[in-house]
């Protein structure tokens, strides 16, 4: 898909991949509906932006399905059509064991991410399959496909994301929109902080330390996703980290497991 022109809806354009793919569309000549719970961060989104004239930003909490629905309404008063919608948004939860966990722990994590791209796709999918051309892409994460120490129900979550994209592919399979399931590996986000967990020893991402040495700019992965984009691609990996432990947990699940495992025991150390 040619970018210049269309209208994408970003969510998480607050902050980190989702803020850096909205500057990487704009430059691109797309208009762009941001949208995140922090308004604060869309306003320095805004603030940064070039080309503020195509930007519209959007303080929604995508797991408040009421306010999600009526989010096409405001995208459309804005810019007149949608042609693509990136479900960005995300959260972690905090590093403990399963059972560690409360009911409200769990159902935190669901909601903003696996819920929330629900919400959006129910609210946006009609509008997409309207168009000559169309682009929805889901961040899911390297934590989707192999398991961290700690975050069993990010990785729950992301997993489900995961399954929820590809079976929307099938379902459009012919259509005019393409679906593209993004798995980010280590990335130097504000994650943490903005799911309001620590890390132990500052990691930058939810998969750790393990690839601390090869993490990606936000700038790089919003890059990265924006060629998907634009060539359509059924699956995008964010980072070496993230092809490579697909390529392993494809040819020995267990070891990958295992040594993901070992590689970030110390996360759970104490706990």
């Amino acid at each position: 898909m040619d970018v210049r022109d269309k209208v994408f809806l970003v969510t998480g354009g607050g902050n980190g991949i989702g803020r850096e793919l909205v500057w990487a569309l704009l430059a691109k000549g797309a208009r762009v509906a941001a949208v995140d719970l922090n308004a604060e961060g869309l306003a320095q989104t805004a603030s940064r932006a070039l080309s503020v004239d195509r930007l519209s930003t959007h303080e929604v909490n995508v797991t408040d399905a009421d306010a999600v629905a009526a989010l096409p309404e405001a995208v459309l008063a804005a810019h007149g059509q949608v042609d693509g919608l990136v479900n960005v948004a995300g959260i972690i939860q905090r590093f403990v064991r399963f059972g560690d966990l409360t009911n409200a722990d769990i159902a935190k994590v669901m909601n903003v991410n696996f819920y929330g791209v629900v919400h959006m796709v129910q609210a946006f999918l009609p509008l997409l399959v309207e168009r000559p051309a169309a682009s929805l892409v889901n961040v899911s994460s390297m934590g989707g496909f192999v398991p961290v120490p700690g975050q069993t129900i990010y990785g729950a979550s992301k997993a489900a994301v995961k399954l929820l994209t590809e079976g929307l592919r099938a379902e459009l399979h012919g259509s005019r929109v393409k679906v593209t399931v993004v798995f980010p590996g280590a990335v130097g986000t504000n994650i943490t902080a903005n799911s309001g967990v620590s890390i132990p020893g500052q990691e930058p991402s939810p998969e750790g330390e393990a690839t601390a040495a090869k993490t990606t700019s936000p700038a790089d992965a919003a890059a990265t996703i924006l060629r998907g984009i634009e060539r359509g691609s059924y699956r995008v990996f964010i980072g070496n980290d993230a092809r490579g432990l697909d390529l392993l947990t494809r040819i020995a699940p267990e070891r990958a497991v295992d040594l993901l495992a070992q590689q970030m025991a110390h996360l759970l150390k104490d706990r």
